[in-house]
């Protein structure tokens, strides 16, 4: 019985990979931070239970200064969960995790998300992540998902281009690699490039997004042009430029 009961038992690890958001912040800390504040007066829950890495790569900063930028996010609901290019002297038992070799995409096993479904149940909880699985394993990762986006679902797609045969609610989100295609209204957020890739576009039948970002260069709704709200639009980078135009 004793023999039982103090039997060492294995203990079970898994590796994992989630999607996060890396903000790096520039000097002034100061007129970062009002930036920053500004982004998420204008997009309620940006921040919202979203994992984000702190990357202070060449950021010349001291180490009271990485821990008040630390502290500042906390205020802000900005939960830090690593550090990324951090000097060792800088990082400590009082401030998050050093993180290294942060990738700027990752491998997911693709499937919609069984809780899609809850949005059509009145009083259900809306909250989903959407995943899809690429057309072709070896051609240039594409999905294409055959029903709208709804509130508080986030469609995450960092290998490749996403098309959307419907809308994107207010409150959705839309985050791929590539380019992304809206066959409906943008009434969320969408975010292409986001691996980088300068050459992504987004086009939507519609526009009346709350966010709109490509390679991590963004415009809130107060930002864009009113003349194409509601209209048929492109949008690309130009530089560290978001352009804009119409379709047809």
């Amino acid at each position: 019985m004793n023999d039982v009961l103090t039997e060492s038992r294995p203990i079970r690890l898994k590796g994992r990979s989630f999607l996060a958001l890396a903000l790096t912040p520039e000097l002034p800390l100061e007129d970062w931070l009002t930036r920053l504040d500004d982004l998420a007066s204008r997009s309620a829950g940006f921040f919202l239970r979203r994992p984000v890495v702190l990357d202070v790569n060449g950021l010349e900063i001291d180490r009271s200064q990485l821990r008040e930028l630390v502290d500042q996010l906390g205020k802000r609901n900005v939960r830090i969960m690593g550090i990324e290019g951090a000097r060792q002297s800088l990082l400590g038992a009082d401030l998050p995790p050093a993180m290294n070799d942060g990738r700027p995409a990752a491998d997911y096993e693709a499937k919609m998300a069984e809780q899609a479904e809850k949005a059509e149940v009145p009083g259900a909880e809306t909250e989903a992540v959407i995943t899809a699985e690429p057309l072709a394993a070896k051609a240039t990762p594409s999905i294409v998902v055959t029903q709208p986006v709804r509130s508080g679902q986030s469609l995450f797609f960092p290998e490749g281009d996403v098309t959307i045969i419907g809308s994107v609610a207010s409150g959705a989100e839309v985050v791929a690699g590539g380019s992304i295609h809206i066959y409906g209204a943008l009434r969320g957020r969408a975010m292409a490039g986001t691996t980088g890739n300068v050459s992504a576009r987004i086009f939507c039948r519609k526009l009346e997004a709350e966010l709109i970002a490509i390679d991590g260069f963004y415009k809130t709704a107060d930002d864009m042009e009113q003349h194409l709200r509601g209209k048929s639009v492109q949008i690309w980078l130009d530089g560290e430029a978001l352009k804009a135009g119409t379709l047809g």
